[in-house]
């Protein structure tokens, strides 16, 4: 089985969720120096005015793929939308389900409900690298997303970003709770326009908010 996002190890992930931490993303062979941080206390807070931009491009039904905690997918319901996110974390779903929002424990890999009926799949917070492939993310996507949905991506500042490595992540304290190391990837909008033509999808907006850039794609 593949690794995944900050489980194994100490945990760091369901421990960060259980203490509104922050977590370090650090690709192996480096240090905390060159570490992305992730502030998973955002994740479980309530959606804020750019994640609710965000929804209000898109409609229902809404797949949130690596909700985490759920304030995107909360957001959606919020909004009117038919809504369910997946993750791979137990810990994730647990808070999610103890909130009341609908989620499952699965990999957008595995089967889903309304394969190729989804007029929204979100992919935010980075997830755009869950599995350390890109390319091979957009074509589940392309599987899942109506002829007429639209996936909302956030990437990259740096358009030309286009990275894969293994990496770990650990939580930003003195506990030394280290994840088991996973695949991942960051792309930014111009790589993702290229890589996105080879799997049938398409481009048709980026913008950025609040220091944030996302991509709008769509079914050639």
């Amino acid at each position: 089985m593949t690794p995944t996002f900050g489980a194994g190890g100490g945990e760091p992930y369901a421990r960060a969720l259980a203490n509104d931490g922050q977590l370090l993303l650090i690709p192996d062979g480096f240090g905390k120096h060159d570490a992305v941080v992730m502030d998973v206390s955002r994740w479980s807070a309530a959606a804020d005015a750019t994640d609710m931009s965000l929804i209000e491009e898109g409609t229902g039904p809404l797949l949130d793929i690596g909700c985490g905690p759920g304030r995107m997918v909360k957001a959606a319901l919020t909004a009117g939308y038919v809504a369910l996110g997946i993750d791979v974390s137990q810990a994730a779903i647990d808070v999610a389900e103890q909130a009341g929002i609908p989620v499952l424990k699965r990999s957008v890999f595995e089967p889903l409900p309304l394969e190729g009926e989804w007029m929204t799949l979100l992919l935010v917070d980075g997830n755009i690298g869950i599995g350390g492939d890109v390319s091979l993310m957009l074509e589940r996507c392309a599987e899942l997303l109506s002829p007429s949905g639209s996936v909302l991506v956030e990437v990259q500042t740096d358009p030309a970003t286009d990275a894969t490595f293994d990496c770990t992540v650990t939580l930003d304290d003195n506990s030394g709770a280290v994840s088991a190391s996973f695949p991942w990837a960051q792309i930014g909008s111009s790589a993702l326009e290229t890589r996105a033509r080879m799997t049938g999808l398409r481009v048709t907006q980026t913008w950025s908010r609040d220091g944030r850039t996302f991509c709008r794609l769509g079914h050639e």
